[in-house]
């Protein structure tokens, strides 16, 4: 139940303070930015899905990871261009709790989906000749099911929580988007109960998850150092170097975010925003450019519909101009 008073709230974005009144000047970088990040993500999402070659294990993973991109960047799409845009900073309580869980969940389903790609490494460098009767694509089906459920599970309890307190203090938010511990901070109430649900909540998500990680990894450079042949070693090596970039790129600025909030109190107060901006838009942006460079399947496939299409529209030029 919403605390008296809620329906009314107005949240103020924050953009770059230092900006102030001039937030327009990385409007370009930044529509740029969400141009790559859907653009490529769509790309990769739709080649594997219509390539049936491309319906294996680690492909239809890397197709839920572009998604979950794309998901993360939708969501904060409309607050982060409408600030750095339109100079439009707004937004009420129920808008800024619907994108506060989105973020979360998409977040948390991303660390998922991360996680499932290190133990489809570690499977198919550990035991190759098992790997195929192993991981199946409808084992793979069950563990993206999971992985949704967890994610829409964990964090749902969330807005609900935040939404009955009352907001009588500053309105004014630290980031471009609302995300769950920015809000807390301006609940004029006993904020306990979210702050201990929002710790279980990343532990249960993205704790456990960069566990899983190392452990993975832990055991992958074991059985890689343990083969005798350089080429062959090289090879598996070369496997898992996406998937390391794909991980450092979700989970240093992560990490790094945390540590700020919770012990950077005389840090910069521009630090943590530049954080979270660089956790929530370098990933989606970055990780289909990795993809589409270091895995050839990708990179011959999306060469193929490039050229097709130009080769179509040559094609159709010539048509035109010998009628």
């Amino acid at each position: 139940m919403a605390a008296p008073g809620n329906l009314s709230v107005i949240f103020i974005l924050s953009g770059i303070p230092e900006l102030e009144n001039n937030q327009n000047i990385i409007a370009f970088p930044l529509c740029l930015l969400y141009v790559i990040a859907l653009l490529g993500n769509s790309t990769i999402f739709v080649i594997i899905n219509r390539e049936e070659s491309l319906h294996q294990p680690m492909y239809l993973l890397l197709a839920m990871l572009a998604m979950t991109d794309i998901g993360v960047s939708l969501t904060t799409l409309p607050t982060v261009l409408g600030i750095f845009c339109l100079n439009y900073s707004k937004i009420d309580l129920d808008s800024c709790l619907t994108q506060m869980y989105f973020i979360h969940t998409f977040a948390a389903m991303e660390s998922g989906v991360l996680v499932a790609m290190a133990v489809d490494r570690l499977i198919a460098i550990w035991d190759p000749l098992r790997y195929s009767s192993i991981v199946t694509n409808s084992v793979i089906a069950k563990i993206k099911l999971v992985i949704v459920l967890r994610g829409l599970c964990v964090v749902f309890p969330i807005p609900f929580l935040t939404r009955r307190f009352p907001f009588s203090k500053s309105h004014v938010l630290s980031h471009s988007y609302c995300l769950h511990q920015d809000v807390i901070r301006l609940a004029s109430a006993d904020t306990t109960i979210n702050s201990i649900y929002g710790l279980v909540a990343v532990l249960m998500t993205k704790g456990f998850d960069s566990l899983f990680i190392i452990i993975s990894y832990v055991m992958i450079l074991k059985a890689v150092l343990s083969i005798k042949a350089n080429e062959a070693r090289l090879k598996a090596f070369n496997t898992c170097i996406c998937h390391v970039c794909a991980v450092l790129l979700f989970y240093v600025p992560l990490i790094g975010l945390s540590v700020v909030h919770r012990f950077g109190k005389n840090a910069s107060h521009l630090l943590p925003i530049l954080m979270a901006d660089v956790y929530l838009l370098v990933p989606p942006t970055i990780n289909p450019i990795i993809y589409s460079i270091k895995t050839k399947k990708i990179r011959l496939k999306i060469i193929k519909v490039f050229t097709r299409n130009k080769t179509g529209t040559l094609d159709k030029g010539i048509a035109v101009l010998t009628t």
